[in-house]
């Protein structure tokens, strides 16, 4: 039998078809499914698409909230060797104008010919009659029974005959452009990043993996849901939706199921220690807990010792704060760090971090900047950090950030321009900007993002960190960029954030605070703060502030004034 997708999947179900592989939330209970009902009910999806004439190969956009029919829709693909990729489902955070624009976008670019949705997302896409589209077929999820008696478990499952070379599935980044660029990773990429990242976190039949992450998100969808189901871990999983409205029963899932690993972005750590009420706490025990990772953002020592001390009353030891850099482009993780040995930490000098573009450690006295390690490459993948010629930088030069694994992905998906462009010399050039100490892998932005002020470089997220630690805005919903200044010749730095409710009416107060901070802080003066309610902020597809587009708004409500 060949060695991919579905191979593994049915090799999990027949060494034990009755172990329940995933919990999920529905309705305020955790839905238990083995490998059993999963084999199952992927079939009943895999039967569908192949009497629709959807076979080998064949793009599949899968448009679905966080819930079971996801579940069984995704691996039906993989059963019937389709090639799925999850775009998130419209929601009220997303802007429905930009939403379909971006949809429509990336069915030109991506020529799917399948598409599984509900019924009552048929009215967002009945574009699909005007445009000259590749699909052949619109599956209502309504329309397939998952749970009919008479499907049969079978051997003979299209995806059975898929090679390892072979693409196995499309990610999708999320920003302004980003979709755009499918990211299409083969069999054995995955593989091959599944066996490294395992090594790095050293997986064992013990673990417990909560995940609350949106699965159309590369951190979501291999460490929160391919991860354990392919490696017989068990997963239990959350809609975003759920978590963002109640944070705190994402830790009263890891205290029922014992959890041992979970993933957050830099935010969440804030947005739990400041969100969560000791009243939703009562009989919490987080002492399971060997890892959180921090992922997908640069990463705070703030955020850290702020998520621990909220904690550790509750059994959460400071060893199990741990960080990752990751890219859908390198299936996921890059660096893996915290597991083994404890976070390092690197106090520099910001005036020749900012100046010289070096991480030079502080002297006494001096204004500093601390930086978190995201760790070491895991295995198979090397990083190296370039200047803008592609020359090689020594430790502790602020350059580009390369990488070269056999993770790699094989290309984005119909864009021959695209695929060139991020290459040099066979290294993959992520777009972020970092520098390497004692061999560990420190971030400090992305290289599209940075502001240069009087000649200093600034990096808008350690501005939005320090405006986040203002009491009275919202975590995770500030955004900082640069506005060039025709008069001065440089550039303004200019900083919205979303204020509470309960902080209304005190906006000034406010203002002058973020002022303080951030010139305090970063060593500029700020002068531009626009305080904003709930609903202005634009993001993305994957729940991330658009700063480009966020910029754009700004320039035309604000400034055009």
């Amino acid at each position: 039998m060949k060695n991919n997708f579905a191979c593994k999947l049915i090799d999990q179900f027949n060494r034990n078809p009755e172990k329940i592989i995933l919990r999920i939330l529905i309705n305020h209970e955790y839905q238990p499914i083995t490998y059993e009902n999963l084999i199952s009910g992927a079939s009943a999806y895999q039967n569908y698409l192949s009497k629709l004439g959807i076979g080998i190969g064949d793009i599949v956009i899968l448009i679905l909230p966080h819930g079971i029919d996801l579940v069984y829709a995704y691996f039906g693909c993989v059963l019937n060797g389709s090639i799925p990729s999850i775009m998130p489902y419209l929601t009220e955070k997303l802007i429905p104008e930009k939403y379909r624009q971006d949809l429509e976008l990336l069915i030109k670019i991506t020529c799917p010919k399948g598409l599984i949705t509900f019924a009552e997302f048929s009215q967002e896409i009945n574009f699909l009659k005007t445009m000259e589209s590749s699909i052949k077929s619109v599956v209502f999820v309504e329309n397939v029974n998952p749970y009919k008696d008479d499907i049969k478990i079978k051997n003979q499952f299209p995806g059975l005959q898929r090679t390892l070379d072979d693409v196995a599935l499309l990610q999708h980044s999320s920003g302004t452009t980003g979709l755009q660029k499918g990211v299409a990773l083969s069999h054995q990429a995955i593989f091959n990043q599944l066996m490294s990242y395992s090594q790095a976190l050293n997986i064992s039949d013990s673990d417990v993996i909560v995940s609350w992450l949106p699965i159309y998100h590369d951190m979501g969808l291999i460490a929160g849901f391919l991860m354990p189901i392919f490696s017989g871990i068990p997963l239990i999983l959350m809609s975003p939706f759920d978590w963002v409205r109640a944070p705190y029963k994402l830790l009263q899932a890891i205290s029922k199921f014992k959890g041992t690993l979970c993933w957050l972005p830099n935010f969440a750590y804030n947005f739990c220690a400041k969100k969560i009420r000791d009243r939703d706490l009562m009989g919490i025990d987080l002492s399971t807990l060997r890892a959180v990772i921090n992922c997908s953002e640069p990463m705070r020592q703030n955020s850290h010792e702020m998520f621990y001390q909220k904690f550790k009353s509750y059994g959460f030891k400071r060893s199990a704060l741990a960080t990752s850099y990751a890219m859908a482009e390198n299936v996921f993780a890059v660096t893996q760090g915290g597991i083994d040995l404890p976070i390092n930490f690197d106090e520099i000098s910001l005036r020749k971090f900012q100046e010289q573009r070096k991480a030079i450690p502080v002297d006494k006295d001096e204004k500093s900047v601390v930086m978190v390690s995201a760790g070491k490459p895991i295995k198979d993948v090397k990083v190296k950090i370039i200047n803008v010629d592609g020359k090689y930088l020594q430790e502790r030069f602020i350059g580009e950030i390369v990488i070269k694994s056999n993770c790699l992905l094989t290309e984005y998906h119909n864009r021959e321009d695209a695929s060139r462009e991020v290459f040099i010399n066979g290294w993959f050039k992520t777009g972020d900007y970092g520098y390497i100490a004692d061999g560990e892998l420190y971030i400090s932005g992305r290289k599209k993002d940075l502001i240069i002020v009087g000649g200093k470089n600034i990096y808008p997220k350690d501005i939005e960190t320090n405006v986040m630690e203002i009491e009275g805005i919202h975590p995770g919903r500030v955004v900082a960029f640069g506005v060039f200044n025709e008069i001065k010749g440089t550039e303004d730095v200019v900083v919205i954030a979303e204020i509470e409710p309960a902080f209304l009416g005190r906006e000034d107060e406010i203002t002058s605070r973020i002022r303080a901070k951030v010139t305090k802080e970063s060593a500029i003066a700020l002068r531009n703060v626009h305080l904003v309610k709930k609903k202005w902020l634009i993001k993305t597809s994957s729940g991330k502030i658009a700063r480009a587009l966020n910029k754009k708004k700004y320039i035309q409500e604000v400034l055009s004034r």
